[in-house]
């Protein structure tokens, strides 16, 4: 019978999910990824705003056959810039300057202790490090919440962008008008409760469709190290008024005024909505379609073009990554 019993506890452990074997590793991570390693060279630069001393952590690569055009990638609000790895090396390899900074708040950034987040500050940010740099013009490519910035950033900065492109960006629809407000406190309880495996399942049912693989796995990983800082209440009490800023002040109403050509990039399995969880099933399973969101929405930006990767979700970049790079690439090459 204890023969039995061990031999059906081992076949549970081999068959149970990667995240039961990854959560015993994870890492305590500091608040500015200062022990998390990424891809390429760091660097910092130091500004004022709101009163306080901030630093936004950059990555800032420049190929040996550079051909004078700089790419400049803002993350999604899960992430940072070291989920661009394999896109910087790519525009790397073509001849790009690639500039990829972590958003106040956000990966090696400051986590400030109170700050009034809008997209258009962190657009300002951002400007400002291109001005500290010396880049006068870049195209500018945003994922998920980056793709709402990168619009922000477009429209309040024209003539500095080139070209603009949004891959599977949220913000495409306005959640609030189906969606009861949520405060920064309900944003903020949420986030104190957040684990690996919470953040793992959600991750693995709205982005990857089911499916977990190691790659998946890391992002996973580098969100749940914070939760184990003993100063995670201040990584949360950010990513609550980063939900805010996102559910509150929505792109989509000037999509129309956008001057730059951009390219849509979207995974049309991709059915990622702020809120869905607080509304009846019949509203919730009418938003976030990007399969129908593309559509609309590049109809509604002048000299815009629209490519769909059928079957794949929020990260095409991470998920099927040659179907991503290889249009946008075509794209840059015009």
């Amino acid at each position: 019978m204890n023969l039995l019993k061990n031999l059906l506890f081992l076949i549970y452990i081999l068959m149970s999910p990667l995240s039961l074997v990854a959560q015993e590793d994870l890492k305590n991570l500091e608040l500015q990824l200062e022990n998390y390693e990424y891809p390429f060279e760091t660097k910092f630069f130091e500004f004022e705003a709101q009163k306080q001393d901030l630093e936004m952590g950059y990555i800032l690569e420049t190929p040996d056959n550079f051909n004078g055009k700089t790419v400049m990638l803002l993350h999604g609000k899960n992430f940072n810039g070291a989920y661009w790895e394999t896109t910087i090396q790519a525009l790397k390899d073509k001849g790009y300057r690639v500039l990829a900074p972590d958003q106040i708040g956000f990966g090696k950034s400051t986590k400030p202790d109170y700050f009034h987040y809008t997209f258009q500050q962190l657009a300002e940010n951002t400007k400002r490090l291109l001005n500290e740099l010396k880049i006068e013009k870049t195209s500018v490519l945003g994922h998920s919440m980056g793709g709402m910035l990168a619009t922000r950033f477009a429209l309040m900065y024209p003539n500095s962008v080139e070209k603009l492109i949004l891959a599977n960006p949220i913000g495409l629809e306005d959640w609030k008008i189906k969606v009861p407000y949520q405060s920064v406190d309900d944003w903020y309880q949420k986030e104190l409760q957040k684990d690996y495996e919470a953040i793992k399942n959600y991750q693995q049912k709205n982005y990857y469709d089911g499916k977990w693989n190691k790659d998946y796995a890391k992002w996973a990983k580098l969100l749940a190290g914070w939760t184990l800082n003993k100063n995670y209440e201040k990584i949360a009490w950010n990513a609550a008024l980063t939900y805010d800023m996102v559910f509150t002040q929505p792109v989509a109403y000037e999509f129309q005024n956008l001057k730059s050509p951009t390219l849509l990039i979207i995974g049309t399995r991709d059915r990622t909505a702020l809120g869905k969880d607080h509304v009846d099933e019949h509203t919730a399973v009418k938003m976030g379609r990007y399969n129908r969101l593309g559509k609309e929405t590049v109809n509604k930006i002048p000299n815009a073009k629209l490519v769909e990767i059928e079957n794949v979700g929020h990260l095409p970049h991470i998920e099927a990554f040659f179907k991503f790079i290889n249009p946008l690439l075509d794209y840059l090459e015009k």
